[in-house]
């Protein structure tokens, strides 16, 4: 099994931290996943509706690798797919190396666009003592490195289950991802 899939999908009605698998999941076009405390074309997180709730959503999907997964796994945390609030665990896909703008073909129909990377926060925390800092790091330059995922809009709606292949179409020019 080679290229870029999903393992794992999740979601949640309300605003729980973590989300419960599924065995397939529907996008819907500028609305996020269906029945997910998350969706809608507006701000769905409570601390962004409370200082102005008129935001565009650009965190209608959240997508995290499982190889994050295995990393904190094996630095003696107990995580799985769907615990750190994700919609989306995929594998083979370096998610924080994509451009903002990219745009992920998922199965048949879905079509996902990387708005920017997830802020790890205090919730990590209250899941397991340590996970926020086990979801930093540092580049070579020093700079802080987000690895606790990507977020995205959906540009078309389908159903996604675990083994859809993930195309990327990379923008034109690439733009560094930032939180959102």
């Amino acid at each position: 099994m080679g290229g870029a899939l999903v393992t794992h999908v999740a979601s949640r009605p309300g605003h729980s931290f973590s989300k419960t698998l599924q065995t397939e999941i529907r996008l819907i076009a500028g609305l996020g996943v269906e029945g997910d405390g998350h969706a809608g074309a507006t701000v769905q997180h409570r601390s962004r509706v409370a200082k102005d709730p008129s935001q565009p959503n650009l965190r209608q999907v959240h997508l995290m690798a499982g190889e994050f997964h295995d990393e904190l796994n094996a630095a003696g945390f107990d995580v799985s797919p769907g615990d750190l609030g994700e919609n989306l665990t995929t594998r083979g896909i370096a998610l924080l190396e994509l451009s903002a703008g990219s745009r992920l073909r998922i199965g048949h129909e879905a079509v996902v666009e990387i708005t920017g990377l997830r802020n790890p926060c205090w919730q990590l925390d209250a899941f397991q003592p340590g996970l926020t800092a086990a979801s930093l790091g540092r580049d070579a330059e020093g700079g802080l490195v987000r690895k606790a995922g990507v977020m995205g809009i959906v540009l078309a709606g389908g159903l996604v289950r675990p083994g859809d292949a993930i195309a990327i179409e990379a923008p034109a020019v690439f733009r560094k991802l930032e939180r959102v």
